[in-house]
């Protein structure tokens, strides 16, 4: 079963103790396996997780918290290629290395399970195999989502698409309580930070969104951002 390891990874982090995984989360499948051995770490935030081109000897679960991945360009631009929050894996390669570096967004703990671990057990049980497989293909099909949005989709249109994707994935109660600052949307959406503020200004005065804190959310009208992210 994933149970707590007794050797960690050589990094600035802090070992707590391991909460119940919930029964939808994406490692519930694996839960069971006696070769997996699952530790938990807090990050504190704006912490490093690992770094790019970093070896990929980790998989990695939020369980509480919010993380970013990302590429820094060569002339210091950044550019985010996923925001994973609780319940989300990252940090499965298809290579020996990380292709993007990982931070935490605010104070965050994760567990981790070795790599080579998960890919012995996928050699040898097909429930495995078929979970690394699924969390794979959904890698994939947000990388292709993504790619559509900075390179086909108005600034409006991919501010639109993200208050939509945090909106199912966050939303409670009605009201999205975003880790994420400004600055990070706009290094995700591939815009600038005043041209974010300016989409979400001119959404909440035309009444399709209401602010109820500096990074608190309420959709009120849905509908019209799906009009918009075409």
């Amino acid at each position: 079963m994933l149970t707590q390891s007794t050797a960690a990874p050589s990094l600035n982090i802090n070992r707590v103790v391991p909460g119940p995984l919930p029964s939808s989360e994406p490692f519930c499948g694996l839960a069971g396996h006696a070769g997996l051995i699952a530790t938990e770490f807090t990050y504190r935030k704006d912490e490093e997780i690992y770094g790019e081109d970093e070896p990929a000897e980790y998989v990695y679960q939020v369980i509480r918290g919010a993380v970013r991945t990302y590429k820094l360009l060569s002339d210091g631009r950044r550019q985010i290629g996923a925001f994973h929050l609780p319940g989300d894996v990252f940090g499965l390669e298809s290579g020996i290395k990380h292709r993007l570096a990982a931070e935490a967004i605010i104070d965050t703990s994760v567990r981790l399970v070795k790599r080579r671990s998960l890919e012995q057990a996928a050699g040898t049980d097909v429930q495995v195999a078929h979970k690394l497989w699924t969390m794979t293909a959904d890698d994939l099909k947000h990388a292709e989502e993504h790619m559509l949005l900075l390179g086909r989709k108005s600034a409006m249109e991919r501010v639109a698409n993200f208050l939509l994707e945090m909106d199912r994935r966050l939303a409670v109660a009605g009201m999205m309580a975003l880790p994420m600052c400004r600055r990070d949307i706009g290094d995700y959406l591939g815009l600038t930070l005043e041209t974010v503020s300016r989409a979400l200004s001119q959404l909440n005065d035309e009444g399709v969104l209401g602010f109820s804190g500096a990074r608190q959310i309420v959709l009120r009208n849905r509908q019209r951002l799906r009009n918009m992210d075409i």
